[in-house]
């Protein structure tokens, strides 16, 4: 039998992070697969990076199973605007609130704000992050090694922070990690060290808040297509970008969605402390 064809996209390549959806080829698929079996009905959720990539996917999974949600987004806004229209469109409701991950003051307005707005917080998915190749440790400067562990790891200290007066048992939180977490990245050192933290974060988390019956979990996704991809590798590795795990493709947001709706659900009551890995088939013994 033939090995598969590795699944490539386009060259393209973005200015700055964070990435913007609408702007990329093709754009990813985020819509939900399956019809709803109201597995999140009545509840409240809050996503960070929720304008795009995985955090869209997410939103709109969740609306789909009834949840109305709260994304926080950095700035941009048409990409926010759009997640909105889609949660909507799924006859939920949906709130976009703009600001730094990174600024504790922020998270606690930004939970405080969705807890007005729908008056309760259920679940809780720490998901904004960001990533900037260098060539080597002596490349990683003091600047970008403290913003990129402010937006990938302290931001999820904050919002637990932030939204724990807010929950109650059955409650749920998510974290957002990686595959680089458990197999490294020699060009991504800061990146990688803080999906690592997010790690030992959630299974420590989930132990501190077991008693009080608030689960915590992890997903680390593997190469998946969001505008982080072009807004941070040059237009030949986008191009290849995934190509080199065993399904031979980047995933789409779409298929790491279910990992986080069966983590927020009633399916994982017995689940606390663990990390799914939806990642083309990498094994990373996590």
């Amino acid at each position: 039998m033939s090995q598969k064809k590795p699944v490539k996209h386009p060259a393209q390549k973005q200015s700055k992070q964070p990435g913007r959806e609408h702007q990329m080829r093709p754009k990813p698929q985020a819509l939900p697969r399956e019809a709803s079996a109201g597995k999140l009905k009545g509840k409240v959720a809050l996503i960070t990076g929720g304008d795009s990539g995985i955090g869209r996917a997410v939103a709109v999974l969740f609306a789909h199973e009834g949840a109305d949600v709260g994304i926080v987004y950095l700035n941009e806004h048409k990409d926010a605007k759009e997640t909105v229209r889609l949660v909507e469109q799924e006859g939920r409701e949906c709130i976009a609130i703009a600001g730094d991950v990174g600024d504790e003051k922020f998270c606690r307005q930004a939970a405080r704000s969705v807890v007005k707005e729908f008056g309760h917080l259920d679940i809780l998915v720490n998901n904004a992050a960001e990533q900037h190749p260098t060539e080597n440790l002596e490349k990683v400067t003091d600047k970008q090694l403290r913003r990129t562990f402010e937006t990938n790891i302290f931001s999820y200290f904050y919002f637990c922070k932030a939204a724990f007066p807010h929950l109650k048992k059955g409650c749920t939180i998510i974290n957002t990690t990686s595959v680089t977490a458990y197999r490294g990245s020699p060009h991504l050192l800061d990146y990688a060290s803080t999906k690592g933290a997010i790690v030992a974060f959630t299974r420590s988390l989930a132990k501190a808040l077991a008693e009080k019956g608030i689960r915590v979990n992890g997903v680390a996704p593997g190469p998946i297509w969001t505008p982080l991809i072009p807004s941070t590798f040059p237009p030949d590795e986008v191009k290849d970008f995934g190509t080199d795990v065993p399904m031979k493709r980047a995933g789409e947001p779409v298929e790491v969605a279910p990992c986080y709706l069966f983590l927020a659900s009633s399916d994982s009551s017995y689940m606390t402390g663990q990390v799914l890995h939806p990642n083309g088939g990498e094994v990373v013994n996590g």
